[in-house]
């Protein structure tokens, strides 16, 4: 679609009858269908320019919610104006309030989510975990695989971008005078935070999504434990083999937690026992279970702030912990960003583009070569509009399908340093040492990781896919 086309499109949505536009598709099913209408045409421009001003975000230095945001908004628009006159415009709306509840509840999951984790780094707890594994004396390969198996691990609790950000640090405080063991090892640390946070609801956005969408039960994600792992570990056993056999002068400095610290991740455990209780047993949103646990932080920085004035009268303000204050640095561009994704596809779902997608992956290809290309485009574009463009297709698929579009969409980010929040955050942070290139070095063994992973699925949960 060039711009001269999309220019030409806007100007004919401008002219054409709406009334007359609308009562031509009345007949075409529940939905009119919009996919060759000039509203259809501007509002798949607008994505795509949106989206490609999110691709180009470092260059332009424009936040990625406020393209898209616009771009949700447009889209929409022109869906309202093709519907004017038709007897179905009380469908858009009902659409639209549809993806409203979508954001409503991923938003408020992900709000109490990213406010522990800041409560967590306010109180100093990935700082002294960072601290500690610098001054243990181990060598470069041993820290190789002790930060990649951390980053495994802790995915799944506090998202792939926080690991990655954190043992980020460790990386290159550690390997401060050694450019080759930071660069495979941040390759090491993206590959296993995208892996360790696909099997489980809260490692990844995507999974969060799937599982919010009822398409899978909370435990039923684990399934895909063996072939997470196996993801990470070929190309981490591959890489491991180049890492310097070194071992890395160690720092004197010590850094511990602030008082409360193991309160608040005993918080944030129980949070997430209560999320998923009251899906599992009470058959109540998670979001619900969420913001209950933000009670919980809440109420307990107040009594902390009453324990401090009492016990240490004219203490410092940062022992004092302020949720309030917490929340406050909550990444909203993020956030934004999501409601502009998810209103967006939302949009082209409802002019029928989805549904073409739909029909030439899912029925044409069949769900396992679908679900295997999505994952490999999810290294190009961001996994979160297509795993929306999936649940909003709702293609008919078994539950090892589903795990399948999990894993993939989870880990084919890894294939590219920019594939994954995780990749992009630590060419940040490691900047002229972790490089797209110095990635893309190893993308062999990577995407060896994501072929054996898929492999292992369909073998080990063979049964899942009658």
């Amino acid at each position: 679609m060039t711009r001269l086309t999309g220019l030409v499109a806007a100007l004919l949505v401008t002219l054409l009858p709406v009334s007359a536009l609308a009562g031509e598709g009345a007949t075409q099913g529940a939905r009119l269908d919009l996919t060759s209408s000039p509203f259809g045409v501007a509002a798949l421009v607008i994505f795509v320019l949106a989206y490609l001003l999110v691709v180009f975000e470092e260059g332009i230095h424009m936040r990625k919610s406020k393209p898209v945001m616009l771009a949700a908004g447009l889209i929409w628009a022109l869906i309202g104006i093709a519907y004017m006159g038709s007897d179905k415009q009380q469908l858009v709306a009902e659409a639209a309030q549809h993806n409203m509840l979508e954001y409503g509840e991923l938003f408020l999951f992900l709000f109490v989510a990213i406010t522990y984790v800041n409560s967590m780094n306010e109180r100093g707890v990935f700082t002294a975990l960072r601290e500690w594994l610098i001054n243990q004396g181990f060598g470069y390969r041993k820290l190789f695989w002790i930060t990649g198996v951390l980053a495994f691990f802790l995915s799944p609790l506090i998202d792939n971008l926080t690991t990655s950000l954190v043992l980020g640090a460790v990386v290159l405080a550690v390997g401060a005078n050694n450019p080759k063991f930071v660069a495979l090892a941040c390759i090491n640390v993206v590959v296993a935070a995208n892996a360790g946070g696909a099997f489980s609801p809260f490692g990844d956005i995507t999974t969060l999504m799937v599982w919010q969408k009822n398409k899978l039960e909370f435990f039923e994600f684990f399934a895909i434990f063996i072939p997470s792992v196996i993801n990470y570990l070929v190309p981490a056993a591959l890489m491991s083999l180049a890492v310097p056999n070194e071992t890395p002068a160690p720092n004197p400095v010590r850094v511990g937690m602030k008082p409360g610290a193991k309160v608040v991740i005993s918080l944030f455990v129980l949070t997430i026992v209560t999320a998923v209780s009251f899906r599992n047993f009470l058959s109540l949103p998670p979001a619900l279970g969420m913001m209950t646990g933000l009670g919980y932080l809440a109420i307990f920085s107040y009594l902390f702030k009453l324990w401090v004035w009492r016990k240490r009268p004219g203490s410092e303000e940062d022992i004092i912990l302020d949720a309030f204050r917490v929340m406050e640095r909550v990444e909203w561009d993020t956030l934004l960003f999501f409601f502009g994704v998810i209103f967006a596809v939302g949009g082209l779902g409802v002019i029928g583009y989805l549904a073409m997608m739909s029909q030439a992956l899912y029925v044409e290809m069949g769900p396992t070569i679908a679900n295997t290309l999505i994952g490999i485009l999810s290294a190009i574009v961001d996994n979160i509009p297509l795993m929306f463009a999936v649940l909003t297709m709702n293609p008919a698929m078994s539950d090892g399908q589903w795990l399948l579009i999990t894993l993939t969409a989870g880990v084919g980010g890894s294939l590219l340093s920019v594939g994954s929040a995780a990749g992009v955050a630590l060419m940040g942070l490691a900047r002229g040492q972790y490089t797209f290139f110095s990635h893309l070095k190893w993308v062999w063994a990577i995407a060896l990781g994501y072929f054996a992973s898929i492999a292992g699925h369909l073998w080990l949960n063979a049964a899942l896919f009658k």
